[in-house]
């Protein structure tokens, strides 16, 4: 489905877009505009995927046992201590 809009632009994007369209990368400002937006998401999915794996990592290396655990120039005391305050 096709959703039609108005946008406003400044003179610079403007001018990318006209010229982008004029060197035949995009059959049209809605192309260009379009292939952003699509630019935009690959991106939202990509960052959502890498906070995803950090998420799972950060889980993964908490479960890990105190004995195993390695904290070089104690960088982690401070939370490790919050959370045996908290445990």
């Amino acid at each position: 489905m096709t959703i039609k809009t108005t946008l406003s632009f400044t003179d610079r994007h403007h001018r990318f877009l006209k010229d982008k369209v004029g060197e035949g990368v995009y059959a049209s400002t809605s192309a260009a505009v379009a292939a952003a937006v699509e630019r935009m998401i690959e991106d939202d999915e990509a960052r959502e995927v890498a906070l995803d794996a950090m998420a799972d990592e950060i889980r993964r290396r908490a479960a890990t046992p105190r004995s195993e655990f390695v904290d070089h120039d104690d960088v982690f005391a401070p939370a490790m201590r919050r959370l045996d305050r908290n445990g």
